[in-house]
């Protein structure tokens, strides 16, 4: 029979976990305290425990490294109500077996333990290696904001590669924020106090990307007029990322396997071999495989910079975050406007969580710049955001309300090839429903936010959003109400 060892200092959630993990087979043993858990960890026969963070008398991140030095093999979940970037990197990287938030998926729990006490019961080492590195601050760190599933999964693949000495492949679409999972491995990994170097490949000229990341001598090409020390050799013993590493060209992708490879390469006009010590993380929003494919990216290469990939999910995958997204720029972006908009109107924020977010986080960032400079006051109101946020399509819905077929209007715009097909949906039968009830209503926006359960403000964003103004919905015989 296998021993699980639950500690938290709440005697509620040790009866619910005890009921929802209770079997036959598996003996349940409970400590409120980071000493009791101790003790009990030395009275033997605990194949895996489930710890608290927060306990009354020590730190459950504490804890855990004392188990970890006195049983190295001992699976560990950590779990906490207080969640932050910084915890589950850490936790991640000290060693942990996994990382949850409160409240915890019960049936996530059931299977995570499951997993833990059959590594243990194969005798293995522990699933995740202990991993060491300089302590950063949470400042730096928590510029990666989230706590959505997807985005725990991300903080934990930081904190198993982080101070492995592996290079990294960060995949992800544009704007999901790459540079900063990149930044947040180096913070934590055991080259932290050497240099960092960012390169962004599509943004430097093919015929200069080589110079500039291996050097050049004197006179190596017309412009040459001095040597050169490149991106590798000034970060010798420390880090260099390598942003759209896709875009590399061939010859360029040659000299970069070499150095992967032994860690040398030449300046270009030498035929000297330097050689340093390089940790490289790469990044790319395309699809290497399918360019391995098309004969534009070195197979070999991609193996090299794939030693461990860390997948950021899009914003649209990961909408849970949205609030939190929202208030951190809100409250980053104010001040340096010298605004003092510190809250977002519900109609707004429904606004936001409705949008595909195609640009993901760098196009949120920019959406709250935009309402910040536009809004007067303390709250963002719909009528601060940029128009795309309300949906507004490139081609409008066909006809009019009365002959507005949306089965046929799906149809066309499959057959077409169109993307983001719901809000261009949504955005359409906003135009079809708004038409009716404002020809209902005479015009009224009064009477048509009542009918429609919105406010005015919201209708007469989504009107100014749409191009559409209440003339243009009145039949000319008809004219406004109160007027010949």
């Amino acid at each position: 029979m296998a021993t699980l060892l639950l500690v938290d200092d709440e005697p509620n959630v040790l009866y619910s976990l005890e009921l929802s993990l209770a079997a036959e087979a598996l003996d349940i043993v409970t400590a409120q305290s980071g000493k009791d858990a101790l003790r009990r960890l030395r009275r033997g026969a605990i194949d895996a425990v489930i710890l608290d963070v927060r306990l009354p008398d020590m730190s459950g991140l504490d804890v855990f490294d004392r188990i970890r030095a006195e049983d190295p093999r001992l699976p560990v979940i950590i779990m906490t109500a207080h969640g932050t970037t910084e915890t589950a990197i850490e936790a991640m990287k000290r060693g942990a077996f996994d990382y949850l938030l409160k409240p915890v998926d019960l049936h996530q729990l059931q299977d995570i333990v499951g997993r833990a006490l059959d590594l243990r019961r194969m005798q293995s080492p522990a699933l995740f290696d202990t991993l060491e590195g300089e302590p950063v601050s949470p400042a730096e760190t928590d510029r990666i904001v989230g706590q959505s599933p997807s985005m725990q999964e991300v903080y934990k693949a930081i904190g198993r590669v982080a101070a492995q000495e592996v290079n990294v492949l960060v995949t992800g679409e544009s704007g999901t924020g790459k540079e900063l999972v990149a930044r947040a491995i180096y913070q934590h990994s055991n080259r932290a106090d050497k240099p960092f170097l960012a390169i962004n490949c599509a943004a430097i000229p093919e015929g200069l990307l080589e110079s500039e990341l291996f050097g050049h001598e004197k006179g190596a090409f017309t412009g040459a007029d001095r040597k050169r020390i490149g991106k590798f050799e000034q970060a010798n013993g420390g880090t260099i990322f390598l942003d759209e590493i896709g875009d590399m060209a061939p010859p360029t992708q040659a000299k970069m396997l070499r150095l992967l490879q032994e860690q040398q390469f030449e300046r270009l006009g030498s035929g000297e071999t330097v050689t340093v010590d390089v940790r490289v993380l790469a990044a790319t929003n395309r699809t290497l495989q399918d360019m391995i494919v098309a004969g534009t990216f070195r197979e070999d290469l991609y193996y090299r910079l794939n030693g461990f990939t860390v997948h950021l999910p899009p914003l649209r995958e990961r909408k849970d975050d949205l609030p939190l997204l929202v208030d951190h720029f809100l409250k980053m972006l104010s001040p340096k406007l010298g605004k003092p908009a510190v809250m977002v109107a519900p109609e707004a924020m429904r606004l936001i969580e409705n949008y595909a977010w195609p640009g993901n986080i760098r196009e949120l960032q920019n959406a709250i710049r935009f309402a910040v400079v536009q809004s007067v006051g303390e709250v963002v109101t719909p009528e601060c955001l940029p128009r795309a946020v309300f949906g507004v399509a490139e081609t409008q819905a066909p006809g009019p309300a009365a002959q507005f077929d949306l089965v046929a209007f799906v149809d066309d715009l499959l057959r077409n090839g169109e993307n983001e097909i719901y809000r261009k949906i949504m955005q359409s039968v906003d135009r079809v429903v708004l038409e009716a009830v404002l020809r209902h209503a005479n015009g009224s926006q009064v009477v048509a936010s009542e009918l429609l359960g919105m406010s005015r403000t919201t209708l007469r964003a989504k009107l100014q959003a749409l191009g559409m103004t209440v003339e243009k919905q009145i039949r000319p015989e008809q004219g406004l109400k109160g007027k010949p």
